[in-house]
């Protein structure tokens, strides 16, 4: 494993029991510059992932809290008028932060939701005329409840996109659970636990991350899983050019995890999962099952 990684997926690991393909999933979505959508039931560790995220890697810190009433406006911030100046004055929301954490982001409205479209993909926030730049690094880890759940409104195809990963924690298996019943309190650890990383650090990863060396027989891999997820007749639409760049990305931060300078398919299919079912959906609701949705894909031969 990389130096500079191996000691934050230590740490990691000791707050999060038993999640380590989730936790080094979540780690490769960051270095490659993506957001993160966790989705599971309540009370698995959801929330508890982005805190510890951003303790580890030493980063400003807010959490939204979603719910039916917030506005875009809660969010993205609002202008006062200052009676002493005359002027309005532009009073930022939280998401002017390193790290968000848009909790149960799928109980806000549509309309919410929305507000964070720009942030996610641009990296600023446009507000009554006037663009404003986020701060870098800039990451958003959204939370969200399964959609049978009560009081909850599904994420567009739009929204799922800007999501470079999404992850399902699960529950802990027997050993990890009884360790976190015998064990202190995560939020403990979390308040506990300095930065391992500092900002020039990330950055340096970040920056590894691009350099990772690609094949021109590994493209046509990408290409290749495109291109089934197009032709194949099993989707109801097939991946987009976005959705390619991120599988390729979050395989580059899979081998740079590895402490690997090249990517290899193993890399590809170990991101895949996380990257691409999210933005697929079977054509017939009698098709494939949730279990057997990437099937068409991890038969497509490997260079």
């Amino acid at each position: 494993m990389h130096p500079f990684i191996a000691p934050v997926f230590s740490a990691l690991n000791g707050i999060i029991l038993g999640k380590e393909q989730s936790l080094r999933l979540a780690l490769a979505c960051l270095l490659a510059r993506g957001h993160l959508l966790v989705e599971d039931l309540p009370g698995v560790g959801k929330t508890t992932l982005a805190h510890a995220l951003a303790a580890v890697l030493g980063l400003d810190y807010q959490r939204i809290q979603f719910t039916s009433d917030l506005l875009p406006a809660d969010i993205l911030g609002i202008s006062v008028f200052d009676r002493e100046s005359g002027q309005f004055r532009f009073h930022p929301g939280p998401v002017f932060a390193q790290l968000v954490l848009a909790d149960e982001i799928n109980r806000a409205t549509p309309k919410t939701q929305s507000a964070l479209l720009e942030a996610m993909e641009e990296g600023q926030v446009t507000l009554e005329g006037a663009t404003r730049a986020l701060p870098e690094p800039f990451f958003v880890i959204a939370t969200q409840n399964p959609t049978y759940q009560i009081g909850t409104f599904p994420l567009p195809e739009s929204q799922l996109d800007r999501f470079l990963m999404r992850l399902h924690l699960g529950y802990p298996d027997a050993a990890a659970e009884r360790e976190l019943l015998a064990g202190v309190s995560r939020r403990e650890l979390i308040r506990d636990q300095a930065p391992l990383l500092s900002p020039e650090q990330l950055a340096e990863l970040q920056a590894a991350v691009a350099r990772i060396h690609a094949s021109p027989a590994l493209l046509d891999y990408i290409q290749a899983l495109l291109a089934t997820s197009r032709d194949s007749g099993h989707y109801r639409s097939g991946l987009s050019p976005r959705a390619g760049l991120a599988l390729l990305q979050g395989a580059r931060a899979w081998a740079l995890i590895d402490g690997r300078d090249h990517v290899l398919p193993d890399d590809i299919q170990a991101v895949l999962a996380a990257v691409v079912g999210h933005r697929l959906q079977p054509r017939d609701a009698d098709g494939l099952a949730p279990e057997t949705l990437l099937e068409p894909l991890l038969a497509v031969e490997i260079p």
